[in-house]
């Protein structure tokens, strides 16, 4: 299994402070041949004693929990199943001791990676501009000829000495024109490869707003009370009607909503189920959209309109992940979600509705009006120290495989780029559309996970275009599996047969596999 990394942090933060064993175990309450086997990793912690130790180290919840080590683990383990480095055998499982006790070295192992994964990504880009891209071809074409006229120009003027002013002229007029365009394509083909290619970088905004919500454990109190804070300026008690949410937006902010039927909105339709034109304060409602996906985008608007920045721009100001505008977009994006599902779900009556229920998803989609994916979601987030739901991972892929969410475990790292084992029940799914599928899993590890799965059909954008099926899934310990309707019927013994599944092919083992696709990097 893999082990955590509090140990290591315990340690090295204590040997900083010059604090010894004996003062720090006696501070927080414990023996210390008890804290010497944490620090060993002998031992997993947490809740108060966790707390307590981080507070005796002056070190804040989440360094201690070791979030960012935690991803720092998964990155080399992905470093592991390079191909180009495939030669040397690398062990995923060596990962942890270098984690562990070289962190610096390991830090810049991940950035060296990220570089060169930088830099091929940048060679690959040009190289497909050069070989494919049609301005090119038009821009070297249009050069030459530029230089051509510029040419042929310059030598009449030069060997031709009984030219008439006007002819002169009409030649250095052509002279001068023909610099001027060649300096534009000049200036456009600079621009073409400043522009084009080398903002190629292999960690994508995606990527930082991934770990930016993996650090905060995906919950964030303050957005928590300013949902609360609407539902109480709306006067929503219990469940949050789409009628209460329209009432509020035209009586606290004096907006005019008007419906647009599919025929008004364009051959493609109306992407978003809400519009809201800021200048007009109108706010316009795609008549066919999913009633849960338009009290979903009522609720955003509504919740947008009342926090005005407040909340979502201090969660922002921590953000120190986010290194680009794009990034920053994006994760405003992904908490004004969140800030709707918080109103729409509340934390106490959804967690415990979820318990009621033993987190059945297709029951509190009906119970709270919700889609499949919104439940999901909001599982998700319930973090809450002290009244924290399961912890579920979260993973949506699309049918060409492409991972278009993510959400990770410690003891399950999901995909960046590329596809996970194809024997996951996210991938299972696309089979029966609209099926949950579950799954219990056995890694080579020794991890064993159940998954729960369901391809779910979004709308259709245009008579003339494909079905647009995503397939979402949450993960959990199978410890846990007892406490959800999904685990009803499996035998959960330790003993018990689980799919053999693994991280994917390049980091799996498992050489018998029927479904493996690529060749793993490393021997069993």
């Amino acid at each position: 299994m893999r082990r955590s990394l509090i140990g290591p942090t315990v340690r090295e933060r204590r040997r900083a402070l010059g604090i010894t064993q004996s003062r720090l175990a006696a501070e927080v309450g414990i023996s210390a041949s008890y804290l010497n086997l944490i620090e060993g990793d002998k031992r997993n912690i947490g809740g108060a004693l966790l707390q307590r130790i981080a507070g005796a180290l002056g070190l804040a919840l989440d360094e201690l929990d070791g979030a960012a080590e935690r991803r720092l683990l998964d990155d080399l383990v992905e470093l592991s199943g390079e191909p180009l480095l495939a030669d040397l055998r690398l062990d995923p499982a060596a990962a942890h001791g270098l984690t562990s006790h070289q962190r610096e070295w390991a830090r810049a192992l991940v950035r060296l990676h990220r570089a060169w994964l930088d830099r091929g990504r940048v060679v690959g880009a040009l190289s497909d501009r050069l070989n494919q891209d049609p301005f090119l071809g038009g821009a070297v074409h249009s050069l030459l000829s530029q230089v051509a006229a510029i040419r042929s120009s310059s030598e009449i003027l030069e060997t031709v000495a009984d030219l008439e002013p006007a002819q002169r002229q009409r030649f250095v007029t052509i002279v001068g024109n023909e610099s001027a365009r060649l300096a534009e394509v000049a200036q456009a083909l600079a621009a073409f490869f400043d522009k084009d290619c080398t903002g190629t970088r292999s960690l994508t905004p995606v990527d930082e707003v991934d770990d930016f919500l993996f650090d905060r454990d995906n919950h964030f109190p303050a957005l928590e009370q300013a949902a609360a804070g609407l539902r109480a300026a709306a006067a929503i008690d219990g469940d949050c009607r789409e009628e209460a949410l329209l009432e509020h937006l035209q009586r606290a902010h004096a907006l005019q909503v008007v419906t647009r039927p599919p025929a008004a909105a364009g051959r493609g339709g109306l992407r978003e189920p809400v519009v809201f034109d800021r200048a007009s304060r109108t706010l316009v409602l795609a008549e066919a959209a999913p009633r849960a996906a338009l009290r979903f985008e009522l609720a955003r608007t509504a919740a947008v309109l009342f926090d005005d920045g407040r909340a979502l721009d201090g969660v922002l100001a921590q953000a120190v992940q986010l290194s680009t505008d794009a990034a920053r977009r994006r994760a405003r994006r992904a908490l004004s979600s969140y800030l709707a599902a918080a109103v729409l779900l509340p934390y106490e009556a959804f967690l415990d509705a979820a318990r009621r229920a033993r987190f059945d998803i297709d029951h509190l989609a009906q119970r709270f009006g919700a889609s499949f994916e919104q439940v999901c979601h909001r599982l998700v987030s319930l973090r809450r120290p002290g009244a924290a739901g399961i912890a579920f991972a979260l993973m949506r892929v699309d049918a060409a495989g492409f991972t278009s969410k993510r959400f990770p475990l410690p003891q399950l790292a999901l995909p960046r780029h590329g596809q996970a084992c194809p024997m996951w029940a996210v991938y299972q799914a696309f089979q029966t559309p609209g099926t949950v599928v579950r799954q219990l899993a056995g890694f080579p590890t020794g991890e064993r996970l159940l998954f729960v799965a369901r391809a779910v059909e979004k709308p259709q954008p245009g008579f003339v275009l494909p079905r647009r099926l995503l397939s979402i899934m949450l993960a959990c310990d199978a410890l846990h599996a007892d406490q959800t309707v999904y685990g009803d019927g499996l035998d959960l013994s330790s003993a018990a047969p689980a799919v053999p599944v693994g991280p994917s092919c390049r980091l799996c083992v498992r050489r018998d596999c029927l479904h493996r696709e690529e060749e793993a990097v490393v021997d069993t």
